[in-house]
């Protein structure tokens, strides 16, 4: 077997973090161009990283050698969620697995979508109506709580909005800690970030335990009849399903989508979307290949083994890029094209070399889901409503596209990432065919709610210290 290209340098001194976290699509842009490879190695969280940036190379990773790489058992995901389906291994991640996935079948996928188009039309049905430019990144990152918040925890934002603004706020200050340098320090008038995320995920353990303890339909109560490994392990899968993380990854890739299909060129790429479903897939498809939410997954090697042909000891990290292997010129022609119909042509039936999700028996089993989200969250604004256009008649922005509509679209930048945070794990957002008589989001099967309860309005409002990264921002002008 081949050596490794690149050089995993020295302890400390020759640590890449930083310059990998300034600008990750850069960083590996960079050493595939000099090593004339997709694969190489370097040193990150002062540890000798073998970076793949190959469908070959990350299939194999994450396919059939994903017993030999692990998630490793140090990563702060570990801290800040416990033991879940994301960050064990072995037998335990298993049984998780089983017990989660038994969860969810067909039918109980088919009763959410009644609630998330309702959530997904309320929220995004005006924006054409209000006036003014909307920060899109913004709307749907609120609408991705809606949807996290009333399916994982039966809290419903237009029902009970001090606790959904009170939750929203603590999962904001929780996410901070993941991304933050994990010291854990409080003084009089100052905490640092980790240890106002560590106070905030105690606050919201109480809230979720009490909806464990009290709700008697819906998602917390087929949760809790699940046969799971310990007392704390229901808590600890809610507050990782709840987390600002999924909420994140659909806000992502439905300001991608928008922005897309916002230009004048894309007028017929719209109308398509709208009415053929299956183009619509190869859209979202080809959004996720050439923007995908997560940096990608981090794994430690078990046991001295090989990678893409390149010998990897034991102990080296290995962290696939998804930008990079969604962009390998060997799989996928003009890579840096957007072109959905590739997935009806050249590339069909070739889902599986993405890896915005994962991919291989660790994948994220809520891709099913996420597919729910992101085709009602992106055709709400593209739905006419006529009623509504009658009373408040939209004036054109555009000649070609007479129902565009003005925009401002801001999403972080992946090139100000804190020093020295972990990379992104995959979505840990969950859901699989399974079969169930009743939707075990929603209580009872065709999508009744339950009633709101004054529980836990005792709660008192937790303080958002605002997103730390940066955001860049684009007028556009897209259909709605």
């Amino acid at each position: 077997m081949a050596k490794l290209p690149g050089s995993a340098g020295v302890s400390l001194f020759g640590d890449k973090s930083l310059e990998f976290y300034r600008d990750p699509v850069s960083f590996c842009q960079q050493r595939i161009h000099k090593h004339r490879g997709r694969v190489f190695q370097s040193r990150l969280l002062n540890r000798a990283t073998v970076f793949v940036c190959s469908v070959r190379g990350m299939r194999e990773l994450l396919g059939e050698k994903n017993h030999i790489f692990l998630k490793d058992p140090t990563d702060l995901m570990t801290n800040m969620y416990g033991d879940t389906i994301v960050t064990t291994n072995g037998e335990e991640a298993c049984l998780l697995r089983l017990s989660l996935t038994s969860l969810f079948r067909e039918t109980s996928l088919e009763s959410t979508r009644e609630y998330v188009s309702s959530v997904c039309e309320r929220c995004l049905k005006d924006l054409s109506l209000r006036g003014q430019s909307e920060c899109v990144y913004s709307v749907f990152k609120r609408l991705g709580t809606e949807l996290v918040l009333g399916l994982f925890l039966n809290i419903r934002a237009e029902e009970q909005p001090d606790l959904f603004q009170e939750i929203m706020q603590l999962c904001t200050q929780h996410w901070h800690g993941l991304i933050s340098a994990p010291v854990n320090l409080k003084v009089p008038l100052w905490s640092s970030g980790f240890s106002t995320a560590l106070e905030a995920r105690d606050r919201l353990m109480d809230i979720i335990k009490d909806k464990l303890e009290n709700d008697t339909e819906g998602f917390p109560a087929t949760l809790s009849s699940l046969p799971l490994p310990d007392s704390s392990a229901a808590a600890q899968h809610l507050l990782l399903f709840i987390s600002a993380l999924i909420p994140k990854a659909l806000a992502s890739l439905l300001t991608s989508f928008t922005l897309v299909l916002s230009a004048d060129e894309q007028v017929e790429s719209r109308r398509r979307a709208v009415e053929d479903s299956d183009f619509l897939h190869t859209v979202l498809l080809e959004v996720q290949r050439l923007w995908p939410p997560f940096i990608g997954g981090r794994r430690i090697a078990d046991q001295d083994t090989t990678l893409a042909g390149f010998d990897i000891p034991k102990a080296y990290g290995a962290i696939f890029i998804s930008h990079s292997v969604h962009r390998d010129p060997e799989v996928f022609q003009q890579p840096d094209s957007f072109l959905p119909e590739r997935w009806s042509g050249r590339n069909a039936g070739q889902e599986s070399f993405l890896c915005s999700f994962g991919n291989g028996p660790r994948s994220c089993i809520g891709s099913k889901l996420t597919d729910i989200f992101l085709k009602a969250g992106g055709l709400a604004p593209h739905t006419p409503d006529p009623a509504a256009e009658s009373k408040h008649p939209r004036a054109p922005l555009s000649d070609k596209d007479p129902g565009a509509t003005s925009l401002t679209c801001t999403r972080p930048s992946l090139r100000r990432r804190r020093p020295g945070s972990p990379p992104v794990e995959e979505n840990p957002c969950t859901a699989h065919r399974c079969n169930l008589p009743a939707s075990p989001f929603l209580g009872q099967t065709g999508g009744k709610r339950q009633k709101p309860t004054d529980r836990l309005g005792r709660w008192t409002k937790a303080t958002s210290r605002g997103p730390r990264q940066s955001q860049g921002t684009v007028s556009m002008k897209t259909r709605l």
